[in-house]
């Protein structure tokens, strides 16, 4: 393996929350990841039982949960802490949010059952892929936002306030504000009132 990190000594955690190319078997990103595995299997297991204690699991692996907020279980994240949900959103079964970049969900959004949002990147040159590098790119989604079951949102990508992703869209770029985008790639078929 060539050493990609000569000369640069910030730790992998860091490089990761700058965007920059990381190893993810690094112990400390481990470590994160376990954590929220287990808040995550926390949450999932006192959901039906017992609410309040399955929010503040939630609450404790989310870097911020708004007032509100619904997601029901099993939801899957990298670290949890790196994803930020407005008031008022709601998520439905199955909600794969990596959040190695940040994703930030705006208040009232509507996810569907088996969404992704994925922010990690791997190079395309083989090389590099094989060592096993990675990195990521932020995800935003704005107020309001409608995503069908089933859509992927990729890492990069900002969704406009008020758009409707439709189920199992494929969305690889930014998607204005007030559109509805479907297909796969994603494309908007038309603009909607705000």
């Amino acid at each position: 393996m060539t050493d990609h990190f000569a000369g640069d000594d910030r730790t992998m955690r860091e490089r990761m929350l700058a965007g920059d190319f990381y190893l993810a078997d690094d112990p400390e990103l481990e470590a994160l990841m376990a954590r929220a595995a287990v808040l995550a299997e926390r949450y999932r297991a006192d959901f039906t039982e017992d609410y309040e204690a399955a929010r503040k699991h939630l609450a404790e692996l989310l870097g911020e949960l708004g007032e509100g907020v619904f997601i029901r279980p099993p939801l899957y994240v990298d670290y949890g802490s790196n994803l930020r949900i407005g008031a008022r959103s709601f998520a439905n079964y199955g909600l794969v949010a990596l959040d190695v970049a940040p994703i930030v969900i705006g208040e009232d959004v509507q996810i569907g059952p088996n969404v992704q949002l994925l922010t990690p990147t791997h190079p395309v040159e083989p090389g590099p892929r094989r060592d096993k590098l990675e990195a990521a790119k932020p995800i935003t989604i704005g107020d309001n936002v409608w995503i069908g079951g089933g859509a992927i949102v990729c890492p990069g990508v900002t969704i406009g306030e008020n758009t409707v992703v439709g189920a199992g869209a494929v969305v690889v770029k930014d998607l204005p504000a007030n559109v509805v985008a479907v297909g796969n790639p994603a494309k908007v078929i038309r603009t909607i009132g705000g």
